[in-house]
């Protein structure tokens, strides 16, 4: 009897510190994809002088 219930408990920690493990990743991969679309944006902004633009043209509004 007491072998059963070791390894039902044994089974469900191993689990719980699989799924642990898989949040993890999951965390790190939701990051990674946050920084590489953050780069593109501030890449596409630099090039396309879009923030000095805006900037420009709120400026232009407040001071009318």
């Amino acid at each position: 009897m007491f072998e059963r219930l070791f390894s039902a408990i044994s089974f469900f920690i191993g689990r719980v510190r699989e799924e642990a493990g898989q949040t993890t990743a999951e965390y790190a991969l939701v990051i990674l994809g946050a920084a590489a679309l953050a780069t593109l944006l501030i890449t596409w902004a630099t090039r396309s002088h879009a923030v000095g633009k805006l900037f420009d043209e709120v400026i232009g509004k407040v001071l009318q």
